[in-house]
C-alpha cells in the first residue's frame, strides 16, 4: 500500500496543485524533495565556450532556469541586452517570467501552447532571419539542435548553468521510508545511486516522466511501476492518479 511518497522536484507553489488534491484524495503523504539542484555557471567558464552574447538577436528559453542564468551571466560580462532582442519560450508561464528581468512586450515575447519546442518552430520559422542563442543546462540532448537545424535556422546552442546532485543528509537518508519515488530526469536517477549506493528497491515503487529518465532508471537496474507520459495520462499527476485509484480498488 503507498502511503508516503517521495516527488524530487520543488513543492508546488500554487494551492491549486493537483499533487494536494491526490494527497488529500488516496490519503497519501506527499514529500517535495529535489535530488538535483541547479548551480551558476561563472562569466570565466562561460567564455571558454566563444560564445558573445552580443551576436544574437533571438534568446530561446526552456526553463524559468534559462532566463535566470542568461541575464546573470549577461550581467556579469556586462553585455546591454537590447531593447528589440526577442524571445521564444515553450509556455506562457516561462514567457512571463521574463518580466522580472526585462519590460514584457507581447511583439517581442513569443511561446508555446504544449511545452514542446516544436510548438515553437512555426513562430521561429515566421522570423527566420534571426540569431538564436538556446541557453542551455550541461545536462542536455541534441533534440533541439536537431529541430531548429531541420528548419534551417541560424542557432547556437550553450551551457549557462550545471545540474548537480543535491545531496541528502544524514538525517535524510536514515529517515528515508518511502513507499513510492517520482522522477523527472536522469540526474535524479543518478542523485539516488550517489546518495543511496546500497539502494535496494523491494517493495519501493518507482515512477519516471519522459523516456530518458524511463530509460536511466532501467540501466540502474530499477524496477518501474509507473510511466509517463502517456497518450492517455500525459501529466506525471494524472498517471498518479490513476495509479494510486487502481492500487484502491486492488
Amino acid at each position: 500500500m503507498i502511503k508516503k511518497i517521495l516527488v524530487s522536484q520543488p513543492k508546488p507553489t500554487s494551492e491549486r496543485s493537483p499533487y494536494f488534491d491526490i494527497a488529500e484524495r488516496y490519503g497519501v503523504e506527499l514529500v517535495f524533495r529535489p535530488f538535483i539542484k541547479v548551480e551558476s555557471m561563472s562569466a570565466k567558464e562561460f567564455r571558454t565556450q566563444k560564445v558573445s552574447i552580443s551576436d544574437y538577436t533571438a534568446v530561446v528559453f526552456t526553463s524559468r532556469h534559462a532566463i535566470d542564468h542568461f541575464f546573470t551571466l549577461a550581467k556579469e560580462l556586462r553585455v546591454n541586452i537590447p531593447e528589440d532582442m526577442k524571445y521564444f519560450c515553450v509556455t506562457e508561464t516561462i514567457a512571463l517570467y521574463i518580466q522580472k528581468y526585462v519590460q514584457y512586450r507581447k511583439r517581442k515575447v513569443f511561446f508555446g501552447s504544449t511545452g514542446r519546442v516544436d510548438d515553437l518552430l512555426p513562430a521561429m520559422v515566421k522570423h527566420k532571419n534571426e540569431r538564436y542563442l538556446v541557453p542551455q543546462s550541461d545536462v542536455h540532448n541534441d533534440n533541439l539542435t536537431l529541430l531548429l537545424d531541420s528548419k534551417k535556422l541560424h542557432h547556437k546552442e550553450c551551457v549557462m548553468y550545471k545540474t548537480v546532485s543535491n545531496d541528502f543528509t544524514p538525517e535524510e537518508v536514515a529517515n528515508f521510508d518511502y513507499d513510492m519515488l517520482v522522477f523527472f530526469s536522469p540526474s535524479g536517477i543518478e542523485s539516488l545511486t550517489k546518495n543511496f549506493p546500497d539502494f535496494k528497491q523491494g517493495d519501493i515503487a518507482i515512477a519516471t516522466f519522459g523516456p530518458s529518465t524511463a530509460k536511466a532508471a532501467r540501466e540502474a537496474g530499477l524496477r518501474l511501476d509507473l510511466e509517463a507520459p502517456t497518450e492517455k495520462y500525459p501529466s506525471m499527476t494524472g498517471a498518479l492518479h490513476h495509479y494510486l485509484l487502481m492500487q484502491e480498488e486492488d
